[in-house]
């Protein structure tokens, strides 16, 4: 016999879990179709699994440059076999936590691949076998991303050509290890591998590394890698791979020159495709292109009470955006009248060495849309809390519009990162001022000081610098 559900969400990843929860806070019958795993790729082979190795990583930094602190160590070695077991088991612990969150909220879980029997009936074909059908009210479509491929060119096979699933698991360090792609994804495992051993070399085919940041940072960062011995070819393309049973020889274009090279190991980070197959959209008429499905503001598709949140829209393909669509989409099917997302006050991070966070437009960004703005920056060689850390590298930087002193954009490269720009994405979600943030007594001694010094140097009265 069918079942009746107000919401059923087909994805348990970060958007669809926590669509499903909020749905079901909000008096709504909610059930949630996984075919894999629960909490998704963010939870099982993205976001968390990958910073549990990124933290194994800065460990085993911080212990080679121990002696810098006074303190001595016969050095250290790494059994990669224990560190990605502890990355699996930290996955699979939350993995857990959201089974218990979908009973605890009374949301119905049905393990198994979901598709569109009719505009509101759904087929689940279980993977303990049989079959169930769902009828709705609202579905959510929420099936993620995959790694983006480009058939006859560059293309996995999970032997010494990788995505990012074969990096995490790894049986050994490669020796050498070719990055394509110099996004968040790429430049983590850059910097994972370099700082473990391996040698890496980074092919970005734009003119700066992790494209999407502000310029300076960019630079910077760049600068930074290097620095650790990562070789970084930019505005490159890939002509050929082609895999042998011990290495994969490599044909590259760099800035007009071609070259051939061996590596033992290739990464594809080259962005993500929308898991659209097997839903049985085209029955329904729905409208998608390439891969990605269209839907208005508050994630609506062109087909009444279907929508569509997360990495599937192609928006800001981020785990943390996922959740808010699908907290924004539950709320609307409840008949509340929710804000639409503001996607310039999106943070975007990135855990490598040195962290990355920025929130809001790039200086390039304003600049091209002809805003006058003012531009501070402080630097972590002049912070306290940075030098005594150890930290001394990196910068914050500000750009406020000139008239009305509104937040713009921040961007910090250096340590914690990912951690301070927070502050940056309240103030600037929260309209905030310069003045705003001038007028806040920061305490002392931390890093998050570099916020007053950057915005107080945007009008040229940094304290410390």
């Amino acid at each position: 016999m069918s079942k009746n559900y107000d919401v059923v969400v087909i994805g348990g990843g970060p958007g669809g879990y926590v669509a499903a929860i909020r749905a079901s806070q909000l008096g709504l019958k909610t059930a949630i179709v996984e075919r894999e795993n629960l909490g998704g790729i963010c939870l099982n082979w993205g976001c968390i699994p990958t910073k549990a190795l990124l933290k194994a990583s800065e460990l085993y930094a911080s212990i080679e440059k121990a002696a810098e602190f006074g303190i001595k160590t016969n050095g250290a070695t790494v059994d990669v076999k224990k560190l990605i077991e502890r990355s699996r088991d930290v996955a699979g612990g939350l993995s857990q936590g959201v089974e218990f969150l979908m009973k605890k909220n009374n949301v119905d879980v049905f393990m198994g691949q979901a598709s569109f029997a009719g505009p509101k009936a759904l087929a689940v074909q279980l993977n303990e076998g049989g079959e169930e059908s769902l009828l709705f009210k609202n579905a959510i479509v929420a099936t993620g991303a995959r790694p983006r491929e480009i058939k006859g060119v560059l293309e996995t096979n999970g032997e010494n050509v990788w995505h990012y699933r074969h990096a995490m698991t790894p049986e050994k360090l490669p020796k050498s290890l070719l990055v394509i792609g110099s996004g968040a994804i790429g430049m983590e495992f850059a910097s994972f591998y370099n700082t473990l051993g391996t040698q890496v070399q980074v092919v970005e085919a734009q003119e700066n590394i992790l494209p999407v940041e502000d310029k300076e940072v960019s630079k910077l960062a760049e600068k930074m890698f290097k620095k650790k011995g990562v070789e970084i070819s930019t505005s490159a393309k890939v002509l050929s791979l082609k895999p042998n049973k011990k290495d994969v020889e490599v044909e590259l274009e760099v800035k007009g020159k071609t070259q051939k090279q061996k590596y033992e190991k290739v990464l594809l980070a080259i962005g993500v495709q929308g898991n659209i197959e097997g839903l049985g959209l085209e029955g329904l008429g729905l409208r998608h292109e390439h891969g990605l499905i269209e839907v208005d503001e508050f994630y609506q598709t062109s087909v009444d009470g279907i929508y569509a949140i997360g990495d599937i829209i192609g928006r800001q393909q981020l785990a943390h955006v996922a959740s808010h669509e699908g907290v924004i989409c539950a709320e609307h099917i409840a008949g509340q009248k929710p804000h639409a997302m503001n996607y310039e006050n999106i943070p975007g991070c990135t855990y490598c060495t040195p962290q990355v966070g920025s929130v809001g437009l790039t200086e390039q960004t304003a600049n091209d849309r002809g805003l006058n703005v003012k531009v501070g920056r402080f630097n972590y060689s002049a912070n306290g809390k940075a030098l005594a850390a150890g930290e001394g590298e990196g910068f914050v930087k500000t750009i406020f519009d000139q008239e009305t002193g509104e937040l713009l954009g921040a961007h910090i490269i250096g340590a914690d990162a990912t951690e301070m720009i927070t502050t940056f994405v309240l103030g600037k979600s929260m309209e905030c001022t310069e003045e705003d943030i001038t007028h806040a007594c920061l305490p002392h001694p931390t890093l998050s000081e570099m916020i007053a010094e950057a915005t107080l140097d945007s009008d040229g009265r940094a304290l410390n610098a």
